[in-house]
């Protein structure tokens, strides 16, 4: 999940172009005195209304899925079988136009109990899920090996019929630099922002129904079409909120789900994505410091928070003077792993040490390789933007994105403005929005909630709200981790507690109070790869992980587009 009603009138635009100036004097002051404390979005408790459609099933039945061969190798070799589910598009429509959902199967060990079928989700929205049918064989004690795991692509992602994209060409570098100090910048990214909305209309009527309840729909189909009372679900990132739906919605048809990466249902998604701003501004002042702390491998200094000016120093000379394909924003988009996750922070130090010494080309060569260009290389964006931009309504006023940004920007200056141009395409998206059901899970059974405390991606204080309005649920706390849905990587004190979840239904005890309920170590920080000498040779090594833990992790990122 990254940093997504109605279109805009003139007066909005015109108010939209108020206050570039105002920013230009804090865009100049970004590599000055560190920011001020980011506050944490605040626990207070939410009044939990009940949803009057949680108890509603859809009335669809699909046909049977044709299982056939799969065209990775991955899941060739895993012996995974392949088809396609057939839904309709608008499930107020049953006998409408229908569309084509991917779906994948590595089914169960015939010589272990059959544990029935267990759902995937990469998170996103957009992250193809098709892949992910082998997660269960990196769930410790075998654990994984009585379910059915089935990986599915979303509606309109990846090998799903039809496919969105608009346009694929929009991550093509150097772009503008995302903090708008002068007209010209705010311009063009108004400009590329409209521009990327209207041609999302080209998709035609799918978009009206790429809502997160429609793909809750789809997995309701999905429970019916493989022939199961119930389903279990793996859920990351995004994929909590799928989960948090389903449950609210079928509870009846809940068996096992393990939520990972937690989503706040009260911030759904405008307000996120500004929790967000904060959250990613201290990840990766955990990052500078880790690399501070190993300055003899790096050479970067031994204060987090002189190695914070360093990169910014990096970034404001990348405004004026571009390297190739690397401007300030791709910069950005490079270091942006640092704040999900730990297992890129030693080879990103590596890049940062060269980029310092004047060698941008392995900075550059890994915005290329990320973000790669031409027809439908977007799918991923698309889908993002179709469903974050009609599953609930977004401030309709410019100036309200404008001054959030401006504000949030002098404390939080890595993330916010380039999360604000992310998401902007929502301010004239051609589809109205709608606001999603109430999650309330007072109807689910138990499930498994893991996060860690200083979560960029989706903030703790989610897994907070949802262990609330979930009475049954048990979450798991990464203490002092800043690792995005990490839940698979050899931790013993999570990872254990998942097989014993995954194998015979038991969780740890439930605490009173407003906290997590298991206190675990956090995924730790890589060792540094690299010696001083071995640093000034030049280029990155590969990153410091575990094998199979880099097998797991690059599936996982594959899946989430990142």
């Amino acid at each position: 999940m990254r940093r997504a009603l109605a279109t805009l009138t003139t007066a909005a635009l015109a108010a939209g172009l108020g206050s570039y100036a105002t920013g230009a004097a804090q865009a100049a002051t970004e590599v000055a005195a560190a920011p001020s404390a980011v506050t944490a979005p605040s626990l207070a408790a939410s009044p939990v209304a009940p949803d009057a459609t949680a108890t509603q099933v859809h009335r669809y039945k699909p046909p049977p899925i044709r299982w056939g061969s799969c065209s990775t190798d991955r899941l060739k070799a895993a012996g995974a079988q392949c088809g396609m589910l057939t839904v309709p598009m608008d499930y107020n429509r049953p006998t409408g136009t229908k569309i084509k959902i991917a779906v994948s199967r590595v089914k169960a060990d015939p010589k272990v109990r059959y544990q029935g079928a267990m759902l995937v989700n990469p998170g996103g929205p957009g992250g193809s899920g098709l892949g992910l049918a082998v997660l269960g064989e990196f769930v410790p004690d075998g654990a994984g090996a009585g379910y059915d795991w089935i990986g599915f692509d979303p509606r309109g992602v990846g090998s799903s019929r039809p496919a969105l994209t608009c346009d694929g060409n929009v991550t093509a570098a150097p772009r503008p630099y995302y903090t708008p100090y002068k007209k010209a910048i705010y311009d063009q990214w108004i400009s590329r922002s409209k521009s990327y909305a209207k041609k999302c209309a080209a998709n035609g009527s799918i978009l009206k129904h790429m809502r997160t309840s429609s793909t809750v729909a789809d997995m309701e189909s999905l429970r019916k079409a493989l022939g199961r009372t119930q389903i279990n679900l793996y859920g990351f990132s995004y994929g909590t909120y799928l989960g948090q739906m389903y449950a609210s919605k079928h509870p009846k048809q809940v068996r096992r789900f393990v939520l990972d990466g937690v989503v706040d249902p009260r911030r759904v998604w405008y307000k996120a994505n500004l929790d967000q701003n904060i959250a990613f501004e201290k990840s990766m002042r955990q990052f500078f410091n880790w690399v501070a702390d190993n300055d003899e491998a790096y050479g970067l200094g031994s204060d987090g928070q002189d190695v914070r000016a360093k990169w910014y120093k990096l970034r404001s000379k990348l405004v004026y003077n571009p390297q190739g394909k690397l401007g300030p924003s791709e910069l950005t988009d490079v270091f942006l792993s640092a704040g999900y996750y730990v297992y890129d922070w030693d080879y990103l130090a590596q890049v940062f040490a060269a980029a310092q010494a004047g060698n941008y080309e392995p900075a550059e060569q890994t915005y290329v390789e990320g973000n790669p260009t031409g027809p439908g290389a977007d799918n991923g964006y698309a889908v993002y933007a179709a469903v974050q931009c009609t599953d609930n309504h977004w401030p309709s006023k410019w100036s309200t994105w404008r001054e959030d940004a401006w504000q949030l920007n002098k404390s939080a200056p890595f993330e916010t403005w380039g999360n604000t141009w992310f998401n902007a395409p929502c301010h004239w998206w051609p589809v109205e929005a709608d606001d999603d059901p109430y999650i309330n899970g007072s109807k689910a059974p138990a499930m498994l909630l893991i996060g860690e405390t200083n979560d960029a991606a989706t903030p703790f204080s989610g897994a907070i709200e949802v262990r609330r309005r979930f009475p049954k649920s048990v979450l798991i706390e990464g203490v002092g981790g800043s690792t995005h849905s990490g839940s698979l990587s050899g931790v013993s004190c999570t990872d254990d507690k998942i097989a014993a979840f995954l194998k015979s239904g038991t969780l740890p005890a439930r605490r009173a109070g407003v906290l997590s309920d298991v206190k675990c170590a956090p995924v730790p920080a890589p060792e540094p790869s690299v010696t001083a000498s071995a640093r000034r040779s030049g280029e990155p090594t590969e990153k410091s992980i575990g094998i199979k833990n880099r097998e797991l992790r690059e599936l996982l990122d594959e899946a989430r587009g990142f």
